[in-house]
């Protein structure tokens, strides 16, 4: 079994790497999708956001305006008051998922796929999962047996981020501006790829074509199916 972190910043393609693991066999636990699942209606982190933030995140229909609390996560500077709510449980749930694939196949590689392995401050602690740890220099350690980090030079990321919020249409000067900044703002929050890389097991290059990053995935998925299955912990 191999507890494997895929990391990388916005638009950094670590998204289209996760894919091409999982065709290999790897089993992926998208963090997103376990954070937008939990802050669904009826659900304790979106009770717990809908209480700290104010009924101002909340659209007529009881979902979360996730635009409005982008704005306050980044423009405003209080993102770490939204991670202290979302990140324990996601955590905590990616630990649970994992351990049900590894009971149903001692041998998986289980991949999770997270923009924030080194920036959040929780841990899945043997016992406590989601809590806090002392030393926060290095919290992922208790999460991961290895490390994959996806880079890309910034400014491809950004324009990667545009192509995928504007879904192909044209863009507006403002609009551009608008989102260009934003995904500054985001990246702000994030270690640079230079800071991650002296922590990271492995890294891929995605500033080339499609079939330049299949061939790199090729190549390290062998090495994480001989960690997996040489790996025992107990």
């Amino acid at each position: 079994m191999l507890r494997v972190g895929l990391t990388g910043g916005l638009g950094s393609g670590k998204s289209t790497v996760a894919h091409l693991f999982a065709q290999h066999g790897a089993h992926i636990l998208e963090a997103d999708a376990i954070g937008r699942e939990m802050m669904q209606p009826g659900q304790q982190v979106y009770n717990s956001i809908a209480q700290h933030f104010g009924p101002g995140v909340l659209l007529p229909d009881g979902q979360l305006d996730r635009s409005a609390l982008a704005h306050i996560a980044f423009a405003e500077g209080r993102v770490e008051e939204l991670n202290a709510i979302v990140h324990p449980a996601v955590i905590a749930h990616q630990a649970k998922l994992a351990e049900e694939i590894f009971d149903r196949d001692p041998n998986a590689v289980v991949m999770v796929e997270s923009a924030l392995i080194f920036e959040t401050k929780y841990s899945d602690v043997a016992g406590s999962p989601g809590v806090q740890t002392e030393d926060s220099a290095s919290p992922w350690k208790t999460r991961f047996d290895c490390i994959v980090l996806v880079t890309a030079p910034e400014e491809l990321k950004i324009a990667r981020y545009l192509e995928r919020l504007s879904s192909g249409s044209q863009l507006t000067s403002e609009r551009r501006a608008q989102l260009t900044a934003d995904a500054r703002r985001r990246l702000a929050q994030q270690a640079s790829d230079e800071r991650k890389i002296p922590f990271c097991d492995f890294v891929l290059r995605n500033d080339g074509s499609i079939s330049e990053l299949e061939e790199q995935v090729s190549e390290l998925w062998p090495l994480l199916q001989f960690a997996s299955a040489n790996l025992h912990r107990h």
